[in-house]
């Protein structure tokens, strides 16, 4: 491929990404309309249980004061309630989706290689994931609530990789030319995927746990605390166990990519383990996420403690992939930026 081939090809593939992080913002605006009307839905006051007509169909909005639509989670999609400007929300996502991938794919056809090399690629890589996680995961729990936290995420990560860490196309460096470049990045990114959903949902569990804690509190029961969507949404409890499930599944990616990092160091630098700063901290997020799933396990920690554990995991994940690869130097310098 020519260099005015590969410069045309980057360029379109820019264009993509800018596109998809537009419609990621249309979308994000939608996700926040649906939760200020399910916030409003929830401030008219419901009818006492003992009130209701046995035979009647309940609103997806009338919940008891102690939180919680239970297992309402996991209703087919086709069962869902039918809340207009979430289904926005999640159509205008699938469209940024698909202006990403394409926008992904090109930037692959351009360098001849895996998208995912240096800093900008692995941001657009590992946010097409999120995006991608999150749309197959709403085939099976319904958490169109969480879509504008991960939505706004995905912005942020992707709008400021591209403003930060974007490089034009470069051929690969020597220690990358591997095919543990493909399944170890890809894992890692995968992982970290899985990672930001179960943060998300934690994030929402410390503010449910508050609300649930203040209500319980509170002698006038009908009284709203906190933000009203919160009543649309299942329990704390429940929110607890699927970030668990989540984090449970990143975990045993995480501990591929740690693997298979190891095996990789080996082929390019002739050891498993060098204590390259890298290194370090990927061992330190499975470290972390190790305590957080054997502490819940085993040691109850359940609750809050269990939400900050989570959340604090994936903003390893972070530092590792932002403050670790631009202001630390070692082997994995590959960030792409001069």
């Amino acid at each position: 491929m020519t260099g005015s081939e590969t410069l045309a090809l980057d360029s379109i593939s820019l264009l993509l990404v800018w596109t998809a992080i537009a419609t990621y913002v249309l979308a994000f605006i939608a996700y926040t309309i649906d939760l200020a009307q399910r916030s409003a839905s929830a401030s008219v006051p419901q009818p006492e249980p003992a009130m209701v007509n046995a035979g009647s169909r309940v609103s997806h909005l009338g919940q008891s004061h102690r939180g919680g639509m239970g297992n309402t989670i996991h209703t087919p999609p086709r069962q869902r309630p039918r809340l207009l400007w979430a289904r926005i929300g999640t159509t205008l996502t699938v469209l940024g989706f698909l202006f990403q991938l394409a926008g992904a794919i090109l930037r692959g056809v351009a360098a001849e290689r895996v998208p995912w090399a240096n800093m900008y690629e692995f941001a657009l890589t590992g946010t097409t994931l999120i995006v991608a996680v999150y749309l197959l995961v709403l085939r099976r729990y319904d958490l169109r609530f969480l879509g504008g936290f991960l939505i706004c995420m995905v912005v942020l990560l992707l709008g400021g990789a591209t403003i930060s860490f974007y490089v034009e196309v470069v051929p690969l460096m020597d220690p990358l030319k591997s095919v543990w470049l493909v399944i170890h990045v890809f894992v890692a990114s995968l992982a970290t995927a899985l990672f930001a959903i179960a943060c998300g949902i934690s994030v929402t569990q410390l503010l449910q746990t508050r609300r649930e804690r203040r209500s319980r509190a509170s002698a006038d029961t009908a009284r709203i605390h906190g933000p009203g969507f919160l009543r649309t949404l299942p329990s704390a409890d429940a929110l607890e166990s699927l970030a668990y499930r989540f984090a449970i599944v990143g975990f045993v990616f995480w501990t591929f990519t740690l693997i298979a990092g190891a095996i990789w160091a080996n082929d390019s630098w002739g050891r498993y383990w060098g204590f390259d700063v890298k290194e370090v901290w990927t061992f330190v997020i499975w470290v972390l996420y190790a305590g957080y799933i054997h502490a819940r396990a085993t040691r109850g920690w359940r609750g809050t403690r269990s939400a900050w554990l989570s959340i604090i995991g994936f903003v390893a994940v972070l530092f590792n992939f932002t403050i670790v690869n631009v202001f630390f130097q070692g082997l994995h310098s590959y960030s792409g930026l001069t």
